[in-house]
């Protein structure tokens, strides 16, 4: 996997990936920033909760569940002093779907924190990070 960070101005920067995507970093206005883009730590945790929502669905279709929709609410502290690495995670995953069963949700849950998704359990080495779930019947 490869990625390329380009400087645009101040603490901006293009972020393009391997895959041909772009996104604007940007920092907060008390760093220099514009507000102009994602910070790169907001990157990193929207980027676990995009991994493991990948991996929900996969599990769970796999599994033949009649899911339609899955969502997830991430909340994130940081540690105060440098480097500001994130201390606790919760996820918090909206599953929607037909007939879904908690057990099958958890297990796909479990099943991505623990074993498949590679950002949550790289972080995992620094932050505790734990997880609930609703269903919703549609």
């Amino acid at each position: 996997m490869q990625a390329r960070i380009k400087w645009i101005e101040n603490v901006s920067f293009l972020a393009q990936s391997e895959s041909g995507h772009s996104v604007l970093m940007d920092g907060a206005p008390a760093a220099g920033g514009k507000n102009l883009g994602f910070r790169p730590m907001e990157m990193v945790l929207m980027g676990t909760g995009g991994c493991t929502a990948f991996d929900v669905i996969t599990i769970l279709k796999k599994s033949r569940a009649d899911v339609v929709d899955c969502e997830v609410e991430l909340q994130a502290e940081r540690a105060d002093t440098e480097p500001k690495v994130f201390t606790r995670i919760h996820m918090h995953f909206i599953v929607k779907g037909r007939a879904l069963k908690a057990d099958q949700v958890k297990r796909a849950i479990d099943l991505s924190a623990e074993k498949y998704c590679s950002a949550s359990i790289m972080l995992g080495k620094t932050a505790e990070i734990t997880h609930d779930f609703e269903i919703v019947e549609v």
